[in-house]
Formats: C-alpha cells, sequence, structure tokens
C-alpha cells in the first residue's frame, strides 16, 4: 500500500495591520521624544539670551547713571527763581567728568567747571547730602562782597539771577573760616556778615559756591570752600516740574508747571 503523505501543521500568521500599527506607534513615540528634547533646547536658548540681554541693559544703565547723566530733584529754595522747589533736573556728568562711586577718583570730562555753572556736588559737611548751586570762585580768583554786591578780582559782577528778601544782615560765627583764606591780613577785627565779607583767595584744587537765593542759602560762605572732586555734574535741563508746596490731591498731576519743562538752566 502505498503511504500516505503527513501534512505540516502550519502556524498561523500574526495580523499584519496589528503588527504594522505597534511599529508605527513606536517610531512616532521616537520621533515625540526627539521633538520634546529639540523645544526644552530651543526655551533654554531663549531664556539664556533674554538673561544676557537683561545683563547688558544693567550694565549699560549704571555706567550712564555713573559716568554719562542723573536726574535730580530740587527740594529746598536756595536756588530760586533759577530753580524752583518741584523741578526735576538731568544732570550732564559727562560734561566736567564725575567720581567714581566711594573713591577720591574722578573721571575727566570734556570741560572744565566754569564760573558761573550751576552744578551738583556732594558737600563736605553733609556724608549724606547732595547740593546744586552756582559756581561763582575759580583757583586764583579773589572774592569780596561789599553791601550784596560780588566782586572778582576787584570787579563787581552782573548778577541777574540774584534774588534777595531783605533779611537783617548780621555777623556770622560759622564764616570765621575765612580767615585762613583772606588776602589781607586782618587780626581779631574780622567780622564777616552774609552780605560783607572778604577779600578771599580761592586756593588750588578747590571752588566758592553760591546759592542764588543769596538770603536763604547755606553755601561757601558758611561751611567753606569744596574740592573739586566732589562735583557731580552740570545742571543742564528741566524735563519735569510741578508745585510740591501744593495742598491739592495729587500734585504732580494738577500743579504741573508745564512752562518750565524743557527749560535750559543757565
Amino acid at each position: 500500500m502505498a503511504a500516505k503523505r503527513k501534512r505540516k501543521a502550519r502556524r498561523p500568521s500574526a495580523p499584519r495591520g496589528r503588527g504594522s500599527a505597534a511599529s508605527r506607534g513606536k517610531t512616532a513615540g521616537g520621533s515625540a521624544g526627539t521633538g520634546s528634547r529639540a523645544e526644552g533646547n530651543e526655551r533654554s536658548g531663549n531664556g539664556a539670551e533674554w538673561t544676557r540681554t537683561i545683563f547688558y541693559a544693567a550694565v549699560l544703565f549704571l555706567v550712564m547713571r555713573v559716568f554719562l547723566v542723573q536726574t535730580f530733584v530740587i527740594t529746598s529754595g536756595s536756588m530760586e527763581n533759577t530753580l524752583l522747589v518741584g523741578d526735576f533736573l538731568v544732570v550732564n556728568k559727562a560734561a566736567i567728568g564725575s567720581r567714581v562711586p566711594f573713591t577720591d577718583i574722578r573721571i575727566p570730562g570734556y570741560s572744565e567747571p566754569r564760573r558761573g555753572d550751576v552744578l551738583v556736588f556732594d558737600p563736605h559737611h553733609e556724608d549724606d547730602m547732595t547740593l546744586v548751586k552756582r559756581l561763582m570762585g575759580v583757583p586764583g580768583d579773589t572774592l569780596q562782597m561789599r553791601d550784596r554786591v560780588l566782586y572778582r578780582n576787584g570787579q563787581p559782577q552782573e548778577e541777574p539771577y540774584v534774588v534777595t528778601s531783605g533779611r537783617p544782615d548780621e555777623f556770622a560765627p560759622s564764616m570765621l573760616w575765612q580767615l585762613n583764606h583772606l588776602v589781607e591780613a586782618s587780626g581779631g577785627d574780622y567780622h564777616p556778615t552774609r552780605d560783607n565779607w572778604g577779600p578771599l583767595l580761592v586756593p588750588d584744587g578747590y571752588y566758592f559756591m553760591l546759592g542764588d537765593n543769596r538770603d536763604s542759602s547755606l553755601d561757601s560762605r558758611y561751611w567753606g570752600l569744596l574740592e573739586g572732586w566732589r562735583f557731580e555734574g552740570r545742571a543742564s535741563r528741566i524735563y519735569f516740574s510741578y508745585n510740591r508746596d501744593s495742598t491739592r490731591p495729587f500734585p504732580w498731576i494738577r500743579e504741573i508747571r508745564g512752562s518750565r519743562i524743557g527749560d535750559g538752566i543757565q
């Protein structure tokens, strides 16, 4: 008898659709992971760029603030009527140079302090105060005041910006520092007053500052000569002004002195 051949049983094959779906799912998952990493790197790069931008902006602001320009607000009437309480000033620090903070070192400016300049400075008698006055005496000048008239190097000065209040003139003991700088020795007979003093010789490296409101200004007449390294800059322009003495609510809005905004300081 002829022998019958045995047929080998075939294993059922997996459906192609499922295998393809699984493969596609695995590939898609890999692509998604790569995309997430790319987005994370992009966000990290943007954050670093913003950090650098903020850092450079802060450095630029600091350089401008220390060496080029600063702002100043008037809080007293010692410079009336040139400057009023509530005037906000732009101070040009590059004009006459500026001082490196916390040191006596000065960065040179493009010009020298001039007679008549309105200057901002740190006085030697007040560590936490900044003042603004008019420069009236430079090194080598001889200054004297007789009956309210200022004499520089023997010549009377025209000062149209000066205001007075008519307050009585009295002996001021705080002005006796002038004895060390008098051109002519006066022994014990020197009795300086607000409106009568001198003649004084301004030594090298020092300056003599006066307020325009002569009867209401504490200036070089009282606290002495100013070292040149203490200058902070030249007051150049009024960028905002309002009446700070007003009792109305919101005076910085309702009491703006628009006619003064943008004025140069002479």
